[in-house]
């Protein structure tokens, strides 16, 4: 990373930033390009893993590609703010990213319920979920294999 001072290393940081973050988007390996989708997802730590799980209806590109090569990347940024400063004639960006790359799998219908649990408590929503919307309902589970993360965050006050 070439700004190691923005590097976030610390796994339970990590963590955070990837629960204050609203979409992930999740990158495909197509035959000439990247096939990139955001995705409303959940997280959860199991058995030491991180596993991220995402919903979509029962066909589409992605399971094609899904089905081609598991292997896929991730990312997710929030914390965006506008920083200018108009007497230099200078802006930047805050945020938090959180990029990394696994394996992508559909979730068997018997663990379903568990994934759309972890999706909602991720938006901090837990309510019965209609079993009829549910059967036409995937759910997909990405255990991470590898993740970096990066924040940019000024010590002045924003100026106009």
């Amino acid at each position: 990373m070439r700004r190691a001072d923005r590097e976030i290393r610390d796994y339970g940081e990590l963590l955070a930033v990837i629960a204050r973050c609203d979409v992930c988007r999740l990158a495909f390996n197509d035959e000439e390009v990247p096939y990139i989708l955001p995705l409303n997802f959940g997280e959860a730590v199991e058995d030491g893993a991180l596993r991220l799980y995402f919903h979509g209806a029962l066909e589409g590109k992605k399971y094609e590609l899904l089905r081609r090569n598991p292997n896929v990347a991730f990312e997710c940024d929030c914390g965006h703010k506008l920083v200018t400063d108009a007497s230099r004639g200078y802006c930047t960006m805050e945020y938090e990213s959180v990029i990394g790359r696994g394996v992508l799998e559909i979730v068997p219908d018997a663990e379903k319920e568990h994934g759309l649990t972890v999706l909602m408590a991720h938006y901090d929503r837990v309510f019965p979920w209609s079993r009829e919307a549910a059967a036409r309902t995937c759910i997909m589970r990405l255990t991470v294999t590898a993740m970096t993360g990066k924040r940019r965050a000024t010590d002045k006050p924003q100026k106009a």
